[in-house]
């Protein structure tokens, strides 16, 4: 064992007055459920199912949700298993909440990385398995689950090549975690390559796709999908989703070409960032585009052009409002930097895909999508008003739909793969179908 993870392990017995204290700051601020506080430190925790249980581990909304069809195929497939799935983030509870878990599956609030803590929950739940979805790791729970026995596996992940380097003074502590694996599933092969340069037994390593291409679509809420439709009344929306600062300005102005000849479209902005909404708002009103701020409590109404949604947890809402979406962080802009994000959310909800240039975070999906014609290109900035109205087009808006979700159908093979993954690392006799 490392340096760096021997010093982070020592810390791990100490931390837990510095853990209380953050969280209730994020209870504060509204970032965090008071009433499920004292989960983060494996207490107050339900009964535990009788049986083998498998537990899940992501991050937040997106990474959650793709794991739960992997845990209904392994719910069918092993009747007698049950399931924890943690994460760290109040919407992705609130998202989960709001779709429903699989038979057998409880959310929980993964504990804070303190040495009590992590054994209070491996005590109380007893995993067969500890499964990390993407790269969330926590290194007291992962290294207190390996002393146990408990096999640890990594699915669904990416680890880009520029991230090789990035990251290099931390390789030891990042080699230490990731030997600790039994599999290693990525996405694609450049990940592959990056976790065996970080000490990763390639025969551990499996390249087998994106998991989010088979998740459930997001969910939203109804009472107020039917508000905003009706307010909305058959006027033409397109939606920028995930978008970076600096992609605004051309939005903006793609859909000031777009008044001149649908004077009733709507653009919904929903940000990556969403303290960036009130610019965004300004921004439109110095160009003479009315807009309306959701995070201030600001309806849609007659005259509004832009909707700039600065909330968390909504996407599902705006993908369902909009029969087009352009998919941000992905237009090329000198400077940024920017790498694509997530397009299967909008697939899955049926809305027509436009992207750009700088898609490397996903490129074998949009590569799928456009090859396939689910996706529409962007070349240039100034072709999106065109585009939108082009994707507006109601065969043309067909076409795409249908394309994408045959790209999405296909990816229903990665649970196939995934699960047989997992099952192999499964003590007996809980690897059996």
């Amino acid at each position: 064992m490392g340096a760096l993870l021997s010093a982070y392990l020592a810390f791990s017995h100490l931390s837990e007055p510095i853990w209380r204290k953050a969280l209730r700051k994020r209870v504060a601020r509204g970032k965090m459920d008071a009433a499920r506080l004292e989960e983060r430190f494996a207490r107050d925790l339900p009964t535990a199912p009788e049986g083998a249980v498998l537990w899940f581990h992501a991050l937040s909304v997106g990474e959650s949700l793709a794991l739960l069809p992997l845990i209904k195929r392994a719910g069918d497939l092993h009747p007698d298993l049950s399931f924890v799935l943690t994460t760290t983030t109040l919407t992705s509870a609130q998202a989960l909440a709001k779709v429903g878990l699989p038979p057998h599956c409880l959310h929980q609030y993964l504990p804070v990385d303190t040495h009590g803590a992590v054994n209070r929950f491996l005590d109380h739940w007893k995993p067969v398995a500890g499964i990390f979805s993407e790269m969330d790791f926590w290194p007291a729970i992962m290294v207190a689950a390996d002393k146990r026995g408990i096999p640890l596996g990594l699915i669904n992940s990416r680890f880009y090549e520029n991230s090789v380097q990035s990251r290099g003074k931390l390789k030891g502590l990042y080699r230490d975690i990731l030997r600790l694996f039994r599999i290693c599933l990525v996405q694609d092969a450049g990940s592959a390559r990056s976790f065996a340069a970080f000490g990763v037994d390639p025969a551990r390593i499996r390249v087998t796709g994106a998991l989010k291409g088979a998740a459930q679509a997001l969910p939203c809420d109804e009472a107020e999908l039917k508000h905003l439709t009706a307010e909305l009344s058959g006027r033409p929306v397109w939606l920028a989703a995930a978008t970076h600062a600096a992609e605004h300005p051309a939005m903006l102005q793609a859909h000031q070409k777009i008044l001149t000849m649908h004077p009733d479209a709507v653009l919904i902005i929903a940000p990556r960032n969403i303290t960036d909404g009130p610019d965004i708002a300004r921004q439109a009103q110095d160009i003479a585009i009315p807009a309306a701020l959701r995070s201030a409590g600001e309806e849609i109404n007659a005259t509004t052009a832009v909707y700039v949604a600065d909330t968390m947890g909504e996407m599902g809402l705006w993908y369902r409002l909009a029969k087009v979406s352009f998919v941000g962080h992905s237009l090329a802009l000198p400077d940024v930097g920017l790498k694509g994000k997530n397009p299967f959310e909008a697939a899955a909800l049926g809305s027509a895909i436009l992207h750009g240039p700088q898609i490397e975070d996903f490129a074998e999906t949009y590569v799928s999508l456009d090859a396939a014609g689910g996706a529409i290109f962007l070349k240039h900035t100034e072709g999106l008003a065109d585009l939108v109205q082009q994707a507006w087009n109601a065969a043309d808006n067909n076409r795409l739909s249908t394309a994408a979700s045959g790209v999405i159908k296909a990816q229903q093979q990665v649970l196939d793969v995934t699960w047989q993954a997992i099952a192999e690392i499964l003590p007996k006799p809980c690897d059996k179908a």
